[in-house]
């Protein structure tokens, strides 16, 4: 019953994401307000980590059997992609490239910022 209730959270979390998307005309998917409202209720306390760690932990065990179904669809696909593969190998590693290092600027202005608070106190 407890893994029912910790996923019942997790999909009224992404119900109100999808909701956010319906009303708000703003081009963000509803995944990622989901998201953004599961991370906000987590650290405003709303929604304590143990009332969906192990669900979510289970998900996130789970999610390479998700990757499946699209493999399959870009198999069936082959002939379409193979015209430009060159392109989507560049666009996927130049973007992979550009998502690393924004990433590792943003941990590091982070992580400089949380030390220059520490030293303040």
């Amino acid at each position: 019953m407890k893994y029912v209730k910790e996923f019942g959270i997790i999909l009224i979390v992404s119900l109100v994401g999808e909701l956010l998307n319906y009303f708000l005309p703003l081009p963000v998917p509803a995944s990622i307000y989901g998201l953004v409202l599961m991370f906000l209720c987590l650290m405003l306390g709303i929604i304590k980590l143990s009332d969906v760690h192990d669900t979510a932990c289970f998900l996130i065990e789970i999610m390479p059997i998700m990757f499946i179904p699209p493999a399959v669809g870009l198999m069936a696909s082959w002939d379409v992609i193979q015209a430009n593969l060159v392109a989507y190998l560049v666009i996927a590693a130049v973007t992979t490239i550009v998502v690393m290092a924004v990433s590792g600027l943003v941990t590091q202005a982070v992580l400089k910022k949380g030390k220059k608070g520490a030293e303040k106190k």
